[in-house]
This record gives structure tokens, C-alpha cells and sequence, in this order.
């Protein structure tokens, strides 16, 4: 049986890398095996961006191609660096998925915030999901085990 490596969000993981310092861990099982398996591979964009933890919270512009923090600040760039960087090592690693942070103005697949700093949902990804989409890397978020465990066993049948 091969061991295919999974891209996940670090902050799922535990590791405090969310803009607030905290962290967004999961306690699941088939992440613990996956974790003991040593198929984990942990990034956080926005930090390999260069940002800050903490730092200021972020959503992308709906209908922008741009992202803004709450004190007004354009910090396209560090999602930007970001997503080409989680590219990098998702391809560095051959990793087969990913599975990212919901709604996450980096991670957020399908579904993030508007950018109004409202808590209003749009249909849109975020920079490094497009960017792991564009080039190939099956995207989960972490509300979509089941689907991410599936598409696994089946790329490894």
C-alpha cells in the first residue's frame, strides 16, 4: 500500500497560526491516523506569506481579485506569496490532496466572507485553494472528511 501525502492547513493540526494566535484543531480519527502514518504535511499560507501571528483579520474583496484586513490594509501580496509557497511544497511533497481551513480568506474552498468584515458567506475560494486547484491538487475542506477519506482510498485501490 503506497502512503500518499495529504497538504492539510497547520492550524487544523493545532499549531497557533491563526490571525488571533490560536488555532483551529480537529479531533478526528482518520486524522490521527493519517498524522501516525506520516502522511501530514502542515503549511499555513498567510504565514508563509510572511504575516504575522497575531495579525489582523482578513477576507478577500468579493468581486476583487484582493484581500484587506480589518484596518483597511491591502495585503494581496502576502496571500499572494502564500498561495505560490503552499504550491511549492504541496509539490515538493507530491501530495495527492488537500484538506484547508473553511471560509479562510487563503484556505476557503467554495464558500469564504465577502470582505465587508460582516460575516457575510459568498461563492469563492480562496488564493492558495484556486492555486492548488489550478494546478491539479484535489482541494477538501475540514467539513468534508468523508469525501477527502473516499477520494484516498480510492487513488490508493
Amino acid at each position: 500500500m503506497s502512503s500518499e501525502k495529504i497538504l492539510i492547513s497547520a492550524c487544523l493540526m493545532g499549531e497557533n497560526v491563526k490571525y488571533d494566535g490560536g488555532n483551529n484543531a480537529l479531533h478526528v480519527k482518520i486524522l490521527e491516523q493519517w498524522k501516525d502514518e506520516g502522511r501530514l504535511v502542515l503549511v499555513c499560507p498567510e504565514v508563509l506569506g510572511g504575516l504575522s501571528t497575531p495579525r489582523h483579520p482578513c477576507e478577500v474583496v468579493h468581486g476583487e481579485n484582493r484581500v484587506v484586513n480589518t484596518q483597511g490594509e491591502d495585503v494581496t501580496d502576502a496571500f499572494l506569496k502564500g498561495a505560490g509557497e503552499a504550491l511549492l511544497v504541496a509539490q515538493k511533497q507530491s501530495v495527492c490532496m488537500a484538506i484547508l481551513k473553511a471560509r479562510s480568506p487563503s484556505c476557503g474552498k467554495d464558500v469564504i466572507y465577502d470582505g465587508t468584515f460582516s460575516h457575510t458567506h459568498v461563492r469563492d475560494s480562496g488564493f492558495t485553494c484556486k492555486a492548488l486547484q489550478k494546478a491539479g491538487i484535489t482541494v477538501f475542506s475540514e467539513e468534508e472528511f468523508v469525501e477527502a477519506e473516499a477520494f484516498l482510498r480510492a487513488k490508493e485501490a
